[in-house]
């Protein structure tokens, strides 16, 4: 009888064979699984507290919130009207002085002419007064009232680029052109229309939040 008969058996059932069924512990599997739990709760954690600080450093949803109704509340303001805004004059209202004050003859003369042409009224004409007389260095100035800020200005400025204002006492109306030694001509008169039809359209307002 082998040493590896059941006892009882009589030798009737024998075990043979030299390979035999191996019992692992089952504790290495069981420290992988709980390392591998511990590894996500780690990381879970880790993205938890990147969305804390991202959110305080951020103002968080309240501030997102804030800027997302602060653009749904800004809206552009409403274009003013040309009725309500203010018109410039036509340049039929405007009374145009026009003086010399260059060496060059003929000049107030032949720009008087062509104002005229362009629809303004003309009123004197003749060389600079001395006070003014080869001291205007650049094509022009434009000399008036205060008044004249408002509108007369912008609207003979129109006639000629790089034309410089200045106000003085008169309480008249009109305005005028003193032709500097830098002068060459007035603006083309495509040019000059196209300033003072874009001059008479109103201006949109800013956008208020």
């Amino acid at each position: 009888m082998s040493m590896l008969t059941p006892p009882g058996m009589g030798g009737k059932y024998r075990i043979t064979g030299d390979v035999y069924p191996r019992m692992r512990r089952p504790h290495r599997r069981r420290r992988i699984v709980l390392a591998s739990a511990a590894a996500v709760v780690v990381l879970g954690a880790a993205g938890w507290g990147t969305l804390q600080l991202v959110d305080v450093f951020s103002g968080g949803d309240d501030t997102r919130k804030s800027a997302a109704g602060q653009q749904a509340d800004c809206k552009p303001a409403p274009t003013p009207s040309a009725t309500a805004a203010a018109k410039p004059p036509k340049p039929a209202h405007i009374t145009v002085n026009v003086y010399n004050a260059t060496p060059r003859k003929g000049l107030a003369k032949a720009t008087a002419d062509e104002l005229k042409k362009r629809g303004f009224a003309i009123g004197k004409i003749g060389n600079a007064p001395a006070a003014y007389d080869k001291k205007v260095p650049g094509a022009g100035l434009l000399l008036g009232a205060p008044a004249a800020g408002k509108g007369a200005f912008a609207v003979l400025g129109t006639q000629l680029a790089g034309a410089t204002t200045k106000v003085d006492a008169r309480t008249t109306a009109d305005v005028d052109l003193i032709i500097g030694t830098a002068f060459k001509a007035l603006s083309p008169k495509a040019t000059a229309d196209a300033a003072l039809v874009a001059l008479a359209k109103p201006k949109p307002a800013p956008t208020r939040c």
